[in-house]
């Protein structure tokens, strides 16, 4: 009897050492849980606090933004984590990282499969499906109890590596609107103020993925995103991220609110088992459809669908800023031309950073590859990291999007539209001047082959944009476009480099990014626009000649 006893001591302690040992500092512990309007909120401040470190150039990483005081849980984490996320992985990273502080569930989709498709077009990679995607799996973070002991989720296990292993911009190429089977990590939401706040998400079908941090009073929308090389950038909510058809998802979506259910609670206030389950669309208050079909739907094609804002019908930018706007809903043309230039500033003072990691990392000074990969805008490896095709794009279209908005800004000028407010005498003037001071003010610069510094502006930047190489593998002064001799005298590219400069001429002159055709040119398949690949001349950015015309 007294050995019978012993023993169950030993098992009474050993069932107690494990328990305690179970947990530590990398453990998940769920203690609430349901996701609510208070976690919303919170997890917007913390997705603020690191956007606006990176805003005022205080941290430039995920690793230097999460090891910072930007972060409000900055000293808590334990040894191990790699702080490492992509533009993908990002809002997961985020979303993950701010559940374990707060001791919420978590789940996220680990299986998709293309939607079946209508249109009879079919894209292999996943990523850019014509139809959009499925949830068929989907990975719960919850806590195990075995007879001894509890298995807690490892936090650091988790956001060191299975995102990186699930989770791509196809998680997000989905509507959001289908329901039945596995539901989605995200849902859409309707334009409004209270349903997009800091930590909604803002899906570009072209390949990118952000999260917004900072609306204006203004209706202005900024947001942060990551990058393959760890860097994370801000910007602000422009023609950039473009519409789709409503089935792959794109535009704004808000995390689905997760809820444990069927758990039960230990003592120490943990919850164990159960099964996690999001809220249907039907349970969200924010939910809407009306980013995809206007608010004057057309009842065959989605993108017939008009906007209409105080009887007046706006292009769907405009409605998403009238609609955020504080207080009286109106356009005024400096301003927006102002902030547009200075989101390009951004973006220009960006892939400085960019293609320095590039020069850096040593690429050009390889052989150029016998061909380019299979698609350059959605591909793996050096090419991911170091090239900047995708980047490239995005800033062409914000070019091409300043004329845009000058010549409408006229056009709203001389038609008397009520939404625009403009006191002066000479709108085209005062465009030009605003351009003019703030293209010039925005300078920025970059190394060298040889290390000399190398000072550019806005304008000149405008003036060679099509001459910028994407190609990691070329020289940083043709990265640049650089064309004085002066400037190209420390080129590092051999004349079969050059020749790929010159021939990729035809892709540099295309801002659409397709996913849908084969671009692994070779060096001589590539005299001329090929099907869908290159353009044989550039849109035109040219504001300044624009605006003079005017004046």
């Amino acid at each position: 009897m007294k050995k019978l006893i012993l023993i169950i001591i030993c098992i009474l302690i050993n069932f107690a050492i494990e328990n305690s040992m179970a947990a530590s500092p990398s453990s998940w512990k769920i203690t609430q849980p349901a996701w609510n309007e208070q976690h919303e909120t919170l997890f917007g401040e913390f997705v603020t606090r690191i956007a606006t470190a990176v805003e005022n150039r205080q941290c430039s990483s995920v690793l230097t933004c999460l090891k910072s005081p930007a972060n409000m849980y900055f000293g808590s984490d334990p040894s191990g984590l790699r702080y490492y996320a992509d533009c993908a992985d990002f809002p997961y990273y985020l979303r993950a990282y701010f559940a374990w502080k707060n001791g919420l569930p978590f789940s996220f989709e680990n299986q998709l499969a293309p939607q079946i498709s209508t249109s009879g077009t079919t894209i292999s990679d996943i990523r850019y499906t014509t139809d959009g995607n499925i949830v068929t799996g989907r990975s719960d973070i919850i806590t195990s109890s075995y007879i001894f002991k509890k298995s807690f989720p490892n936090a650091v296990e988790i956001l060191n590596q299975t995102f990186s292993d699930y989770i791509s911009t196809a998680s997000y190429r989905m509507s959001g609107i289908l329901e039945g089977g596995k539901f989605s990590d995200f849902y859409p939401t309707r334009i409004s103020r209270d349903a997009i706040r800091p930590g909604t998400v803002i899906y570009d079908t072209n390949g990118h993925v952000a999260i917004i941090y900072k609306i204006t009073d203004e209706g202005r929308i900024f947001y942060i995103d990551a990058h393959p090389d760890n860097s994370v950038t801000t910007g602000m909510f422009t023609p950039k991220f473009a519409r789709s058809r409503p089935e792959q998802g794109a535009g704004f979506k808000n995390f689905r609110p997760l809820i444990l259910t069927d758990a039960h609670q230990d003592p120490d206030g943990t919850f164990i088992g159960g099964k996690i389950v999001g809220l249907t669309n039907g349970q969200l208050r924010t939910f809407g459809v009306e980013q995809f079909y206007g608010t004057n739907r057309d009842p065959v094609i989605w993108s017939k669908g008009t906007f209409v804002i105080n009887n007046q019908t706006v292009d769907f930018y405009d409605y998403v800023r009238l609609k955020l706007t504080q207080g009286a809903q109106h356009l005024n043309p400096t301003e927006d031309l102002r902030n547009l230039v200075t989101d390009l500033c951004v973006s220009l003072k960006d892939r400085v950073a960019a293609v320095d990691a590039a020069r850096t990392s040593g690429i050009q000074l390889q052989p150029h590859p016998d061909r380019l990969p299979m698609n350059i805008y959605g591909t793996s490896g050096e090419w991911e990291d170091f090239a900047t095709p995708s980047r490239d794009a995005r800033l062409k279209i914000a070019f091409a999007d300043l004329l845009s908005q000058a010549k409408n800004s006229m056009k709203k000028y001389r038609s008397q539209d009520p939404a625009l407010v403009y006191q002066g005498e000479n709108l085209a003037k005062d465009l030009f001047q605003v351009y003019a001071t703030e293209a010039t003010a925005c300078q920025f610069s970059y190394l060298t082959s040889s290390g000399k510094k190398v000072v550019l502006n806005l304008e000149s930047a405008r003036q060679r944009l099509f001459n910028m190489s994407f190609d990691p593998y070329h020289c940083v002064e043709l990265r640049w476009g650089a064309r004085i001799p002066e400037e190209m005298a420390s080129c590092t590219s051999d004349e079969n480099k050059k020749q790929w400069y010159a021939r990729e001429q035809w892709l540099r002159n295309q801002t659409e990014r397709r996913y849908d055709v084969r671009m692994d040119f070779s060096l001589y398949d590539l005299t001329g626009p090929m099907r869908g690949a290159g353009v044989a001349a550039p849109p035109d950015v040219d504001i300044v000649t624009y605006l003079r015309s005017e004046i």
